[in-house]
């Protein structure tokens, strides 16, 4: 009998121990299938960005969290040149996330001004196939006599083409047209370079002149502080949810 007892505990202990092993390892399957997707998601379907300038004005704000699909273009395969195939081709009102031309680690965002094959000129304002371009509702220029964009000649800003967009390309400005720098100063983008079009804005966070910036470790309860503060105040609740157009 006590044999069998002793038998009988070594039984459920290595019982007890597959048990363990066992949701362990369903944990660990959970874990590892949940960030897969979410690096499919973000690699071929939706990425996050966050807007940190001004040239979108008044369309979209410094502080905006949006959302971009990444699928309508064709999401580029990591590590390779490829791309999936495409829904469509950028048109123009697309507002567009890509790749900055000058420096590709840098993501940009602007609107989609002229498509390939169409003419593009500026005259202080955009004319498309010798028609004037229809500004978006929230769109802005400076009033005469603000400041220029920094280190651009007002020739490239005021006076551009006329250029026809070459095949595979987008001539893009931004909303806030006087204050953007976009095609007109570095040229066209190519469609290898165009990450996604904004759909979605989820956040919003009102910048603060005030708040304490990042010192060092001993910055942090002071930075957290702060902002929990002033949390409820600095989220820009009317613009969650909404619909980038």
């Amino acid at each position: 009998p006590i044999q069998d007892l002793m038998a009988n505990g070594r039984t459920r202990r290595r019982r007890a121990r597959r048990r363990k092993k066992s949701l362990v390892r369903e944990w660990l399957e959970l874990i590892l299938a949940a960030i897969v997707t979410v690096l499919v998601l973000r690699t071929f379907l939706v990425q996050a960005f966050r807007i940190p300038s001004a040239s979108m004005e008044d369309t979209l704000l410094v502080g905006d969290f949006l959302l971009a699909n990444k699928f309508i273009y064709g999401a580029q395969i990591p590590f390779t040149d490829w791309r999936l195939p495409a829904l469509r081709e950028p048109k123009p009102g697309d507002i567009i996330i890509f790749q900055y031309p000058e420096d590709p680690s840098r993501d940009f965002i602007k609107r989609c001004i002229g498509t390939p094959g169409q003419t593009v000129e500026v005259r202080k304002v955009p004319y498309v196939n010798r028609a004037r371009a229809v500004d978006p509702p929230l769109s802005k220029y400076m009033a005469k006599g603000s400041p220029l964009p920094i280190d651009h000649p007002n020739g490239a800003r005021d006076n551009f083409g006329p250029a026809v967009v070459p095949p595979g390309h987008v001539f893009v400005m931004g909303d806030n047209r006087d204050n953007s720098e976009d095609s007109r100063y570095w040229g066209f983008l190519p469609y290898g370079q165009i990450k996604g079009k904004a759909f979605l804005i989820y956040a919003s966070w009102a910048p603060d002149a005030d708040a304490p910036e990042y010192e060092g470790l001993s910055s942090i309860p002071k930075m957290l502080l702060y902002n929990l503060i002033r949390f409820p105040k600095r989220i820009r609740w009317e613009r969650i949810g909404r619909v980038i157009d």
